[in-house]
């Protein structure tokens, strides 16, 4: 998705979204995205979405998350933040604990004989 909007920066008029942001200042933002057309008039063709804002501490400092919430209108997805979130959160701590499992699984490789055998030198240590 990244590589089609670096090679195309033409703007989609068939995919426009007007923004709204709502938040409660204390745990999160709800962005609603209501579809418009190119003249900006609303269209009732396409959903409107809702996207939740969160985020989390972590030791490195806070992550931000953001998850779409199923609902028809503010309210529902008022009422669906806290589910969407929890999902939303146990799935970004179960991937920084796989990067986690990963950095500490990288080995550190010598290259050249190991010490102790003749042969010709190098040793130098690279990270795969």
């Amino acid at each position: 998705m990244a590589e089609d909007r670096n090679q195309d920066p033409q703007m989609d008029a068939e995919g426009l979204y007007q923004e709204d942001n709502f938040t409660d200042r204390r745990v999160g933002a709800i962005r609603r995205l209501s579809p418009v057309r190119a003249d900006g008039s609303a269209d009732p063709s396409r959903p409107v979405l809702f996207i939740g804002q969160a985020e989390i501490m972590t030791n490195m400092g806070p992550v931000p998350i953001n998850f779409e919430i199923e609902g028809q209108t503010l309210a529902d997805a008022v009422i669906g933040f806290a589910p969407a979130a929890q999902v939303a959160i146990e799935r970004t701590v179960q991937q920084i604990q796989e990067m986690r499992r990963q950095q500490a699984s990288q080995l550190v490789v010598p290259q050249g004989p190991v010490p102790g055998i003749t042969g010709r030198g190098g040793g130098k240590i690279q990270m795969p």
